[in-house]
């Protein structure tokens, strides 16, 4: 099962309709919760989701819209008496304030702590690049591997069944029949997360060929000022961002509290966004994984 579920869409100030900062994406057997903002813990009970279902918790930054969740996320867990390791990554500069975070929560939960200084691959199909904020901040890019899709017809006419069909795919080639000659390339699908950043190559490299991206869209066009005072994007930036990367679906989230209505930023990011699906997320929403394009 593949499923982002929203849990919170607000910036800095929480409003009466939107929580903050918090997303889940469930990816086969891996729960990976981003950012949980004050109230995350209540939003997963919102939400209908168990804390035993999250194995990684991934900070872009320690401002506290982004992290001041993580304690009561931590004790829940606890108290559910979660059996699994539970991976926490974070920017190394913010390692007081995570450990401080995490000196309050109720102990008992197995938590290990993975902070980065750089950009990489910080866990099996996870990677971190740098963004361009006020603080150290990273955004997250979860990418599958490429595989091959097998075409029935071909690997009939071939005479290839069972577990023949098997045995092709982990040798690439059976008899006198290639792997490439009953199957065709599919690329692996992409999620990225680009939170609190200006427009930097780091954000790019992020949202390159993703089939799902969640990005910040703080301010309207209108605002751009304001956006580049406090190193965030405006909708049009983040609908930039997804076309130039060949995005699939753009999700847009963290609102300032000054927009009551963010039905034009959605409007400004789906002009610049080329071909991508462009959704202005709301709290408790549940995105399906698009399928491989």
């Amino acid at each position: 099962m593949r499923e982002l579920v929203v849990l919170g869409t607000a910036s800095q100030v929480p409003t009466r309709t939107r929580n903050h900062n918090g997303y889940l994406l469930q990816w086969d057997g891996e729960g990976l919760l981003f950012d949980p903002g004050e109230g995350t813990q209540r939003q997963m009970t919102h939400a209908g989701v168990p804390s035993r279902r999250i194995t990684r918790i991934c900070l872009t930054h320690v401002h506290g819209d982004h992290c001041y969740g993580l304690p009561g996320v931590l004790s829940r867990m606890a108290l559910d008496d979660v059996p699994h390791p539970v991976h926490l990554h974070y920017p190394a500069s913010g390692e007081d304030v995570v450990r401080a975070l995490v000196s309050l929560a109720t102990p008992g939960t197995d938590l290990r702590l993975h902070p980065h200084g750089s950009g990489g691959t910080v866990a099996p199909a996870l990677e971190v690049r740098p963004l361009e904020h006020r603080v150290e901040t990273y955004g997250y890019r979860l990418v599958e591997p490429d595989g091959r899709t097998m075409l029935p017809e071909l690997l009939a006419a071939a005479g290839i069944t069972g577990p023949d069909v098997g045995r092709l795919q982990r040798e690439g080639r059976l008899g006198g029949v290639r792997l490439e000659d009953v199957s065709r390339p599919r690329a692996g699908r992409r999620f990225a997360l680009v939170m609190d950043t200006a427009p930097c190559p780091g954000a790019e490299e992020l949202a390159d060929g993703a089939d799902l991206l969640v990005a910040e869209s703080t301010f309207a066009d209108d605002d751009a000022d304001l956006a580049a005072r406090y190193r965030h994007l405006t909708a049009g930036q983040a609908g930039a961002l997804a076309g130039g990367g060949g995005v699939g679906t753009l999700v847009l989230t963290h609102f300032s509290s000054r927009y009551t209505d963010v039905s034009p930023l959605a409007a400004q990011a789906r002009d610049r966004a080329g071909g991508a699906t462009v959704l202005a997320a709301e709290d408790l929403d549940r995105v399906p994984f698009p399928r491989g394009r």
